[in-house]
């Protein structure tokens, strides 16, 4: 057998499978080969949007299932032993195992980061790979596990027998948890990106630590109704009759997983007592999700739950930790044990992706000064003095703005999809109520139809919130726009969100965080792999700031007992819906407008005004770059960079093309890269090639139409060479590629097919041509000849 014929796929089947079995690896428990850690980032252009190419590792090597210990990465013995260790040392970076390996088949490199020898790589035999327990024993000492401690580490997750398994950040969050917790620490904070599974990482986390008996009575705490019933019927299901839902004025000891609303045992004195009806020391585990809200705050009654079971062992979940000077989950919790942020998950492809539309105002930018005297439209002489984006809506509304905003919102649906799950941002209250009348205005064909394709969903709004739930649930067609200001800030699990406006100031970095968290899952099913942000108010400069994607930092500053607390802002500092009469214990946080500053009847709470122009000064579309930085530019503008980037120069280019066997190859690559030629072609506004396209976006060459190249080569008389019947088939693909393009013809499949199957069956046209082979070389020889100029 010559090794250096084989591919990388046998040399892994035949040289280092093998060597792992014949070390005592188990082939079904212990070894995950092609292991996927990424799913490749959603790159977004346009309308358009394509997949980057995932990260996968060759192997994989676990202890136990839910336990990675070592990474091997394999190339085909023309490359030599270590080729693959700095890949493998990426892969390894990921999963933060101690472990790597490279294999050409006939060795392994093997870098061992926890060496104690000083030698750090050393190669070895294929018959000397190391066995699983030698790997973990070594792991467990650097560790400085004991073996009490081992066997909490070593208890397997769930797994239900299906190809459900956690992600590789899942497994790593899972796994960090209940060494913490193994090592003895008892407050713990998780800080997991919107849409990462937060709620599937906490109950794999429970579900070892109850398995193990480590914890034997645990209360899982959420703030609405709807997620509590929707973990207990989904992630938590196989807790089955151990688990129950903690009701007003119920508590029944029997059980061993509980599940409450923060609401349901903060209320009223009354039912404040439920959860004193338990001992202090009833509960050994309290997972806390999305603990940013309320119980970070030292005079929240939610936090005097997770003081009262002190004793406990505390884990908050959240995407966006508290950071305030009154407000800490750092203080509370310590520094997170792991973080996985927004940008990761985007950037793994486990995210959807954004582009941002900004459109500046004129009245928002210049600012508008009334009149001397001048009223509004109820009579109230408007104060004279400059108002700006500060005073819109909350002490100054123009009514024509409120309508222009409504107008663009509606003009881009039309452009994309007038059904696409929308949420609308506005300042308070009086303002959503404005944006929903002028939104239902702007689309009145569609309200005609069902009135609630625009629904208002605020905390004062009854039938609007009793909405949320369809808004919510991908089936249900309405509402298809929710206006709102705070109710929807959190929470709120919108797969199909397809647009987020921002007509509302944000200067809180959690709040902007947990907007934009309302865009970033990805539903497949539904076609949603990215979302869009419009934004009137200059919110999205935050994606500039250095903290958007950064680790939190404790700016808290603990008060003395002397000093009085100090009254929660909104929304910095906001109140749970149990703190607002009539929200009840289902709801999210409230939206409020603001209190009159004064109660007598001469205050004029905000002036309307009805007959100021509003205009559009600028309108641009922002995207991401591939090192997820935000930038402005045109589509040929990237791809140009792109295509630059790929390749040296125009002879590099023109090289590597005609070398290629099929172009489809390089048209994919460049794909994968975000270069979307329909778009570009549509841009251009002609019926191009990839090959003029990139000819003309790199190096400014003119572009030939696909229909151009097919004349010009049939103006050579380059048919001639061949045969009657040949030269029809050959006739026939060149009017396939002028009509569809080169894609179509570098395929067999096409002979299946109108106008070929009239030339006889594939087999008989390939016939034709003498064979396989030469039916092949003869489409080559035809792409040689369309690009030959």
């Amino acid at each position: 057998m010559n090794k250096k014929q084989l591919s990388e796929r046998d040399i892994c089947s035949k040289f280092i499978t093998p060597a792992l079995v014949y070390a005592g690896w188990d082939l079904v428990t212990q070894i995950r080969e092609e292991f996927s850690l990424t799913k490749g980032r959603i790159i977004v252009r346009g309308k358009l949007h394509t997949r980057a190419k995932n990260k996968r590792a060759d192997y994989v090597l676990f202890y136990k299932p839910n336990l990675p210990i070592a990474v091997i990465e394999a190339k085909d013995n023309n490359h030599t032993v270590g080729d693959g260790m700095q890949q493998a040392l990426g892969y390894a970076e990921m999963l933060q195992i101690p472990f790597v390996f490279s294999s050409n088949g006939d060795g392994f490199l093997f870098h061992n980061k926890i060496t104690t020898d000083g030698i750090i790589e050393r190669e070895l035999a294929l018959d000397e790979f190391p066995t699983a327990e030698t790997l973990w024993e070594c792991w467990t000492k650097h560790r400085g596990l004991t073996e009490q401690q081992t066997t909490l580490v070593t208890q397997d997750y769930y797994s239900d027998g299906s190809n459900k398994t956690p992600r590789y950040y899942q497994l790593l969050a899972i796994n960090k948890t209940i060494e913490a917790i193994a090592q003895g620490q008892n407050r713990i904070l998780l800080v997991m990106a919107t849409g990462t599974g937060k709620t599937f990482t906490a109950f794999q986390i429970i579900w070892r630590l109850w398995k193990s008996k480590t914890k034997r009575r645990i209360l899982f705490l959420a703030d609405r109704n709807i997620l509590v019933d929707q973990t207990m019927t989904n992630d938590f299901k196989p807790f089955g009759s151990a688990m129950t839902k903690i009701q007003k004025r119920q508590a029944n000891k029997s059980y061993e997983i509980y599940l409450s609303l923060y609401q349901a045992v903060t209320g009223n004195e009354e039912e404040r007592n439920i959860y004193k009806q338990f001992s202090q020391d009833f509960f050994d585990l309290i997972v806390i999700d999305e603990c940013h809200r309320g119980s970070a705050a030292i005079d929240s009654a939610w936090r005097e739950i997770l003081e009262y079971f002190s004793s406990a062992t505390q884990i908050g979940l959240t995407a966006t930790p508290k950071e305030t000077k009154d407000v800490s989950n750092i203080d509370y919790f310590g520094e997170p044990i792991y973080t996985y942020s927004l940008r990761q998950g985007i950037d793994d492809g486990f995210l959807a992706p954004y582009k941002v539309v900004r459109i500046d105002l004129d009245k928002d930018l210049a600012g508008w000064r009334p009149d001397k005297g001048m009223l509004d439209k109820y009579g109230n002489e408007i104060e004279d003095r400059i108002y700006n984006q500060k005073d819109f809506d909350k002490t100054l509304v123009l009514e024509k703005r409120t309508q222009l905003v409504a107008k663009k919102i509606s003009e881009f649906l039309k452009q994309t999809n007038r059904f696409d799950k929308t949420i609308v941002f506005c300042e308070n209250i009086d303002h959503a109520e404005r944006m929903r009348q002028a939104l239902a205005n702007e689309n009145a064909d569609l309200v005609a139809q069902n009135s609630k394709y625009v629904m208002r969903i605020t905390g004062d709004n009854e039938e609007g919130k009793a909405e949320l739930d369809n808004f919510i649930f991908p089936e249900s067609k309405y509402p298809v726009i929710a206006v709102t200001s705070k109710l929807m800030t959190t929470g709120v699990d919108a797969q199909t969100c397809k647009l987020i406006v921002l007509d509302q100031r944000i200067l809180s970095m959690t709040e902007f965080k947990q907007i934009i968290g309302r865009g970033t899952r990805i539903n497949e099913d539904y076609d949603k792999y990215y979302f869009t942000i419009i934004d009137f108010r200059k919110a999205t400069e935050l994606f500039a700031d250095p903290d958007f994607d950064g680790d939190p930092v404790q700016i808290y500053t603990p008060q003395s007992p002397d000093d009085s607390p100090v009254p929660p802002d909104f929304p910095e500092n906001q109140p749970s819906g149990s703190d607002y009469p009539g929200l009840g214990g289902e709801q999210n946080w409230p939206d409020i407008a603001e209190p009159n500053p004064e109660d007598d009847d001469t205050t004029v709470r905000r002036y309307v005004v009805a007959n100021v122009e509003v205009k559009v000064v600028a309108e641009r579309v922002q995207y991401f770059d591939s090192n997820g930085k935000l930038i402005t530019e045109s589509l040929k503008d990237y791809t140009r960079k792109t295509l630059t980037k790929e390749f040296a120069s125009l002879d590099d280019f023109l090289r590597r093309w005609s070398s290629s066997d099929k172009k489809q190859v390089i048209i994919e690559e460049l794909a994968n890269q975000g270069v979307f030629f329909d778009a570009l072609a549509d841009e251009i506004g002609r019926d191009c090639d990839p090959f003029d396209l990139v000819c003309h976006v790199a190096w400014d060459k003119p572009p030939l139409t696909r229909k151009q190249r097919a004349d010009q080569l049939k103006q050579n008389n380059y048919f001639t060479r061949y045969g009657e019947q040949a030269r029809k088939v050959l006739e026939a693909l060149l009017d396939k590629y002028a009509d569809e393009g080169i894609q179509h013809i570098e395929e067999t499949q096409v002979l299946t097919i109108a106008p070929f199957n009239q030339f006889g069956t594939p087999l008989e046209i390939i016939r034709t041509f003498g064979g396989l082979d030469q039916y092949q070389q003869a489409v080559c020889d035809l792409e040689q000849a369309l690009y030959a100029s």
